[in-house]
């Protein structure tokens, strides 16, 4: 129950992204030459990490190309049998393996129904890249591990690339080139999550919350405690949070923050205060400021990713091999 595998693909995380950033023009370049001339919108396809990697990319397309960006619903194709008019869409399946059924057949039917298509894919050799015109490879290399990381982050800049060939992104060169070391930093440096890790120890349920590009990380934070420390953890916009769910939480459901000083920094510290006051147990994890909004995403999954391991071991389970979860889920 070391966790030595997860450890290990976690930490190849720097170079993974150094590649991506390197090649980050020419994806971009491979995927603008498919863009419709004119643009509907953009829907994403995936399931698990990779949704929330697709969340992350509807914000990012959203506000780079000026046209709606959404996700698309699998089963209404593969269950429903829906007859949609996706012409004049960019159509971004996300697969770490490329080999789920549902992803790969629901792809190619929204490419017969008008679309144009891209894959954001671990293995170039995969199904799903075959069914696409356009593929967006991580090259991360194997992942042996249950719980994915190197290839969320991945996607996650691989779909930062696929927003770029849209429109001017919030980032620029110098925020890519500076992605792998800070999160080398954040590697090196466990002692937060771990810190995290003895609070949140007893826990039972946990909400993870976020507000605007942060938001995609508290969903894929909370998905990693769940699958691999199982506890009921669950993922939240603040505003969403607001809504309701704030009902659900008391002196015995802590409340984890994700922060950066962007233009949903005041709805989280607000938030977190309002907490404070009615003794719920909290935590805000400020991500680096050196980088930008847009791209503190990455990072944010980096932490969620240690401090789900070093949850899971203060737990006594195997973070590599989570009960009842396999590497690739076919579901149809």
């Amino acid at each position: 129950m070391s966790g030595a595998l997860m450890t290990a693909e976690m930490n190849e995380q720097p170079a993974v992204l150094g590649r991506l950033a390197e090649r980050f023009d020419d994806h971009a370049a491979r995927v603008r030459a498919i863009v419709p001339d004119r643009l509907a919108g953009v829907a994403f396809l995936a399931r698990g990490s990779s949704d929330n990697a697709a969340v992350y990319g509807r914000y990012l397309c959203e506000l780079a190309g000026g046209r709606p960006a959404g996700l698309v619903a699998p089963s209404l194709l593969t269950l429903y049998h829906a007859r949609v008019d996706y012409e004049g869409y960019l159509v971004v399946a996300l697969s770490q393996s490329g080999a789920t059924p549902e992803i790969v057949t629901v792809c190619e039917r929204l490419r017969a129904a008008g679309a144009r298509t891209v894959a954001v894919v671990n293995d170039a050799g995969s199904p799903l890249a075959h069914a696409v015109e356009a593929v967006v490879p991580i090259e991360a290399g194997e992942e042996r591990a249950v719980p994915a990381t190197k290839t969320v982050t991945g996607q996650l800049l691989a779909v930062a690339a696929v927003a770029s060939a849209l429109g001017p992104v919030p980032f620029d060169g110098a925020a890519l080139a500076a992605l792998p070391g800070e999160v080398h930093a954040l590697l090196d440096d466990p002692a937060e999550p771990r810190a995290l890790a003895e609070w949140l120890a007893g826990a039972e349920r946990l909400f993870v919350v976020a507000r605007g590009l942060l938001y995609p990380a508290a969903l894929e934070a909370a998905l990693k405690v769940k699958e691999t420390a199982r506890i009921f953890a669950e993922g939240m916009s603040v505003a969403d949070f607001r809504h309701g769910p704030i009902a659900a939480v008391d002196e015995h459901v802590p409340v984890l923050a994700l922060a950066h000083a962007g233009p949903s920094q005041n709805d989280v510290r607000d938030l977190v205060a309002a907490l404070v006051e009615r003794r719920v147990p909290v935590r805000a994890l400020m991500l680096p400021p050196t980088l930008p909004e847009a791209v503190a995403p990455i990072p944010a999954v980096v932490r969620a990713q240690q401090l789900a391991l070093a949850l899971t071991l203060a737990r006594g389970l195997d973070p590599d091999a989570p009960a009842g979860i396999s590497k690739v889920t076919k579901t149809h």
